[in-house]
């Protein structure tokens, strides 16, 4: 369960550390080890050798629970959300993803005295992580059924040799349409 506030239209710092430390979990290298820590030459090497990108987290299930004072709560719920999904997490249900304003557009120095007033929202984060431990025991009693679960993209990553590339092309422009 991910709870963040909305900071200038963008999840918090910490959140965004976080997520870029997960590279692992959408088709990274999560042994140090293998690449002799960050050796980026042996990571390449392995790469295209034929790595084959493992989603480590694929059918994990999530909730997002997203608080502002003023604007782009429901943006970045749906952001961190896409984001899960691409990495073929599950949304646990509709009721585990939320995105609510606290003290809308008053002072900060108020927000917490807001946030205590606010019981429906206290209710409604009770709810999503509720709604989170019954996706998880019904998983994990085989009862939870994801539609779809287990057909594959057509479209996975690729490895482009520079025979691959087209004349007098780079990687780069190919990859924009150059």
């Amino acid at each position: 369960m991910i709870i963040t506030p909305v900071n200038w239209y963008q999840v918090s710092s910490p959140l965004k550390l976080m997520m870029d430390r997960l590279v692992c979990a959408d088709g990274g290298n999560p042994d140090p080890t293998r690449t002799q820590g960050k050796n980026a030459e042996l990571a390449k090497r392995i790469e295209l050798e034929g790595w084959d990108y493992p989603r480590h987290l694929e059918g994990r299930l999530f909730s997002v629970v997203v608080h502002g004072d003023v604007e782009g709560a429901e943006n970045v719920r749906r952001s961190i959300s896409d984001w899960l999904c691409f990495m073929d997490l599950c949304p646990a249900g509709p009721t585990a993803e939320l995105d609510r304003y606290i003290g809308y557009w008053k002072p900060y120095a108020t927000s917490h005295a807001d946030l205590d007033a606010d019981t429906a929202i206290q209710d409604e984060v009770r709810n999503a992580a509720r709604t989170l431990l019954d996706a998880v025991r019904s998983k994990l009693e085989g009862k939870l059924v994801t539609a779809g679960q287990n057909l594959r993209p057509p479209r996975q990553k690729q490895l482009l040799f520079p025979s691959q590339f087209p004349p007098g092309g780079s990687i780069v422009a190919h990859a924009v349409g150059g």
